[in-house]
């Protein structure tokens, strides 16, 4: 008989009970295992994705190019380059001493100014140092520095330097704009950067360009109205005329006398826009539009408007300025040179104090103070330039006797220059005050009529026998044409009165007088040594710039005979006495 040997675990057999328990623990372990798979791919999907994607996606700013400045004839004054920028994250940055001494090297930095950038691992951005040329970028990229990238910017570049440094102004390491049309137009300008996203591996280093998700939009061009080659042309002339007079400074303003538009805006001290390291802000403030002054004889011709166009006087009415002076409540007007009788005409040919104040007093205090704010006189030109000055205009209210007597000769009324050389439009647009514009126009303007063509025209005659012999500006005089403007000769206020050695000289004008084309205004600040005179320091500037322009834009002369402006006349200055402070016609 044979025996069957069986182990015992071959006898053993799984109670059914136990096999189905064992089967629902699987089938139990597999549910839990889709539901945890639904809960993270399902539910959970969107926070999942976006922590995953931390870890090695990223959206790259791509920068957008700033838009050009150019002048009136498309010459650029504002243009962006590109350049490189270095920045680190200092999570990913590694390297040793070596290669931080070789990096610091390549940028031209300090190696402890670097270490200290990187030194706090929780950042993950950094700049290393911005705007150099792309050749320098090149060799920092070869170093292969891990957490090491480099980053394409735009740096402003202004090709016309000190010229237009006042008007354009510059734009600061973010190439947003800090002063002039770069800040004025800074919406236009500046355009809106776009962004990609992209996958970067553990080194920081770009692996996959994924998508675009915006577009950059490049800024807009701006067009001003600035003729370049008058900008030049002014700036030459006002720097010369700031250093032979030894002055504390100076300013410029040209306009088109047919559309208001400024073609030239200069100032003194200057600056170089593309080198600022040593900048102060005397050197970057816009005195054409931000500072005020008081503007002497040159607001005498307003006052004569006035009167004429309200039939008050007429231009051979007879002023009698004998003996020269005139006292209102204590406060004594006067002229330098006695001129008995004059005519209106004259009162302007010759500036005379007191025949301005004497015409001023004719008319009430109401209409001639409405007169000045029609002309812009205490209001912002509205230019968009940044701070521009309003000026410093009474209510006409509040005007004592005296007050509304030196107002006549520019004093107790402050303007900036901007200011002035806009209302002179009066006289060159037939009575229209025009709208002013740093913006090339490409239609004509309508100007606000203020006085009757016939009183502009008069007053026009006048101001043209002041640059001609007998008058107080013969050295504004350009030989072949008629010219008309007026001098002043301002004291500086000081300490509650006005300080006897420091004068404003100015002169506005205009020409030709047949068919005006340019104003142009002129302010010397603080002239040094004998000559003060409007019509010894500014009136040259202005013949120089007039005459140069004329000839320039091929102006046909229209003068019946030239006028030899080297020919000595005896100036007809007045200068009132203090505490009334006077001008110089």
């Amino acid at each position: 008989m044979r025996f069957e040997k069986r182990t015992p675990q071959l006898r053993l057999r799984l109670e059914g009970w136990r096999s189905r328990a064992v089967l629902a623990l699987v089938a139990a372990g597999f549910a839990v295992l889709a539901g945890r798979a639904f809960w993270l791919q399902g539910l959970n999907h969107d926070f999942l994705q976006q922590k995953g994607e931390a870890r090695y996606g990223r959206v790259v700013e791509m920068p957008a190019s700033r838009g050009p400045v150019v002048d009136r004839n498309g010459q650029p004054l504002a243009i962006s380059t590109p350049v490189e920028s270095i920045w680190a994250s200092p999570e990913d940055f590694e390297a040793d001493g070596a290669g931080v001494q070789a990096l610091a090297r390549a940028l031209a930095v300090p190696a402890a100014e670097i270490r200290q950038k990187v030194a706090n691992k929780d950042r993950q951005f950094v700049w290393l140092k911005r705007h150099i040329p792309p050749d320098q970028a090149l060799k920092v990229m070869a170093l292969g520095v891990p957490g090491v990238f480099q980053q394409r910017e735009y740096r402003r570049f202004y090709p016309a330097g000190e010229t237009m440094a006042h008007v354009v102004g510059f734009t600061g390491i973010d190439d947003a704009g800090q002063e002039g049309i770069e800040l004025a137009k800074q919406g236009t300008l500046a355009g809106a950067p776009g962004s990609r996203k992209v996958i970067k591996d553990r080194k920081g280093r770009i692996v996959e360009d994924v998508e675009s998700l915006r577009v950059p939009r490049d800024g807009r061009q701006v067009v001003l109205s600035i003729d370049q080659r008058l900008q030049f042309l002014a700036h030459r002339e006002l720097k010369a005329a700031v250093d032979s007079h030894r002055a504390k400074g100076g300013a410029l303003v040209m306009l088109d006398a047919r559309t208001g538009e400024v073609l030239a805006l200069v100032n003194q001290p200057d600056y170089n826009p593309n080198n600022r390291a040593a900048l102060t802000g005397r050197q970057t403030r816009n005195r054409s539009v931000t500072d005020i002054f008081e503007p002497g004889s040159t607001m005498k011709p307003f006052t004569v408007a006035a009167a004429l166009d309200a039939g008050i006087v007429k231009p051979g009415t007879q002023i009698q300025t004998a003996p020269g002076t005139m006292t209102i409540g204590g406060w004594t007007i006067s002229d330098s040179h006695p001129h008995g009788v004059l005519t209106v005409q004259e009162v302007i040919q010759k500036s005379s104090n007191v025949g301005t104040a004497k015409i001023q007093l004719q008319m009430a205090a109401a209409d001639i103070g409405a007169f000045y704010r029609d002309l812009g006189f205490g209001a912002v030109p509205e230019t968009g330039f940044p701070g521009e000055a309003k000026g410093l205009l009474r209510p006409a209210s509040k005007w004592r006797p005296i007050e509304q007597a030196t107002m006549a000769y520019g004093h107790g009324i402050s303007v900036s220059l901007l200011q002035m050389a806009r209302a002179y439009t009066i006289f060159a647009a037939d009575g229209h005050l025009l709208p002013l514009s740093l913006v090339k126009r490409e239609n004509l303007p309508i100007g606000r009529p203020l006085v009757s063509r016939e009183t502009a025209r008069d007053v026009a005659r006048m101001l043209e026998m002041a640059v001609g012999p007998g008058g107080t500006a013969p050295r504004a005089a350009v030989a072949g044409y008629r010219l008309a403007g007026k001098t002043g000769t301002a004291h500086k206020p000081e300490a509650g009165g006005y300080a006897e050695s420091k004068y404003v000289s100015s002169f506005v004008g205009f020409g030709p007088v047949s068919s005006p084309r340019f104003v142009v205004a002129v302010m010397i600040d603080e002239p040094s040594g004998a000559k003060y005179y409007g019509g010894d320091v500014s009136a040259p500037v202005f013949a120089s710039v007039m005459g140069a322009a004329l000839r320039m834009f091929s102006i046909p002369p229209d003068a019946p005979r030239t006028i030899d402006a080297r020919a000595p006349v005896r100036p007809a200055a007045t200068e009132a006495r203090a505490p009334v402070a006077g001008s110089e016609g």
